[in-house]
């Protein structure tokens, strides 16, 4: 079993902090391939420093674990490298100062991998949260007003609709986020 770093291109990086996915499939990653159960850092491409965004392991290409519509069409890409998560950082990413990346997968020796993936903070433990999205809706009936309610949430998804959170048992806590990161609400507040 080998290690590896893979760069995450930006535009997918904002995808997967915004919804939860079970694989990340990448189609440009070069001739240099990790195979399957090879662990990998997934890494942004920062001109400063690399962040170590999550950890994972090499699956095959043809089981993909879930349904994900941002996942590449591997009919159309050849044979996508996937990598099924085993531990996300998208919202508290570590730093790697000291991975010289060579392109879109870079081999790692055992003792750098352990280091760079040990800097990654491991999930807390599971707790309730209440999260809820409330939309004033116009209709004749209730059947109609979930109908544009759906239409609503495609329509403007979490770039404009913001999603509030609170812990369940504290409501008085309760945020907003847009974007995957807290948004004062209050327009009186700016």
């Amino acid at each position: 079993m080998a290690q590896w770093a893979v760069v995450i291109p930006e535009a997918r990086l904002e995808s997967e902090r915004l919804f939860h996915h079970e694989t990340l499939e990448l189609a440009e990653v070069g001739d240099t391939r990790p195979s399957p159960g090879d662990e990998v850092l997934v890494v942004t491409d920062d001109e400063k420093a690399p962040r170590i965004v999550a950890l994972g392991r090499v699956a095959p290409a043809g089981e993909r674990a879930d349904d994900d519509p941002d996942n590449t069409d591997a009919s159309v890409a050849g044979r996508p490298l996937v990598v099924a998560y085993t531990r996300r950082a998208f919202d508290d990413p570590a730093t790697a100062d000291e991975l010289a990346l060579q392109g879109p997968v870079t081999p790692l020796d055992g003792a750098t991998f352990d280091a760079l993936s040990g800097r990654v903070t491991p999930p807390g433990d599971k707790r309730t949260w209440l999260v809820s999205l409330d939309l004033p809706i116009e209709a004749p009936d209730a059947a109609e007003a979930v109908r544009l309610f759906w239409s609503y949430v495609m329509e403007l998804g979490p770039r404009e609709l913001p999603a509030y959170v609170s812990p369940a048992g504290d409501e008085l806590a309760m945020q907003a986020f847009v974007l995957g990161e807290e948004a004062n609400q209050d327009p009186e507040e700016d």
